[in-house]
């Protein structure tokens, strides 16, 4: 039918009954073993896999996945009840990025675009497909921050921003209308309406690779990492300033 040979259906189901038997050992009530391990104050770490855009009820619907990555969607997902999370970590970049289509209120169509997406290497692991990216958006971070019940988050690829004579923070939207929305419009045809409202901050020349400790960091740096903390609010936990291990930081701003 595809122009193709057609498939032995024995070996295929010999084949597939191979990888049942590696597996079945693996298999158990995940739900009973995680709860069990919490009960006798074991630490369990749950990863989300995919952005809080993208979450089907509160993300960019119809441009989301088909699941909650949002941090509630943990209780579901494993089993276990709410009153067990006791910490919730947002990971975030210094700017931002998005995969696929869908809106994107601070995308930059420039050079700059590409050279965020160039410089921290925007592109998939697995697919090679380029992520779209631009200026950091803090009412993404506000809304992220509040939908998740966040404690502390990581911010990530500040390096990446070295070099930059300047650069543009969106505090706020403002649709065509000259109304100002400091939080996530809750629809697209709102949003569409919407432009950034930006301010500006000098950058640095010096790379922040090498630094071991925040004090280290340009001053400019700083600052820049301190005001997108005061637009979020919460508390900054770690911040990558460079790929080696050394130059991921543990803070407490």
């Amino acid at each position: 039918m595809y122009n193709r040979a057609a498939i032995d259906i024995d070996h295929t189901v010999e084949e597939l009954l191979s990888y049942a038997d590696r597996l079945r050992p693996m298999v158990v009530d995940t739900s009973r073993v995680i709860n069990e391990a919490l009960d006798i104050g074991k630490v369990v770490l749950f990863e989300g896999g995919q952005a809080t855009m993208l979450d089907i009820d509160h993300g960019t619907y119809p441009f989301v996945t088909s699941s909650n990555p949002t941090a509630g969607g943990v209780c579901t997902g494993v089993g276990i009840g709410p009153t067990r999370i006791d910490r919730v970590i947002g990971v975030i970049k210094a700017y931002t990025t998005r995969v696929g289509e869908g809106p994107f209120p601070t995308e930059l169509h420039d050079e700059w675009g590409e050279y965020l997406q160039t410089k921290g290497g925007e592109f998939g692991v697995t697919t090679g497909r380029a992520r779209r990216c631009g200026w950091y958006d803090a009412v993404i971070a506000r809304f992220s921050s509040r939908i998740n019940g966040l404690t502390d988050y990581v911010m990530t690829k500040l390096d990446v921003l070295t070099g930059l004579k300047t650069i543009k923070i969106c505090t706020a939207y403002e649709r065509d209308d000259g109304v100002r929305y400091e939080t996530f419009p809750a629809d697209l045809s709102t949003l569409e309406r919407c432009t950034p409202v930006y301010e500006e901050m000098p950058g640095w020349m010096t790379s922040t690779s090498t630094c071991t400790r925040y004090e280290e960091l340009p001053i400019k740096a700083r600052a820049y990492v301190e005001r997108l903390v005061s637009l979020i609010g919460g508390r900054l936990g770690i911040l990558s300033v460079g790929p080696a291990r050394e130059t991921t930081l543990r803070l407490g701003l």
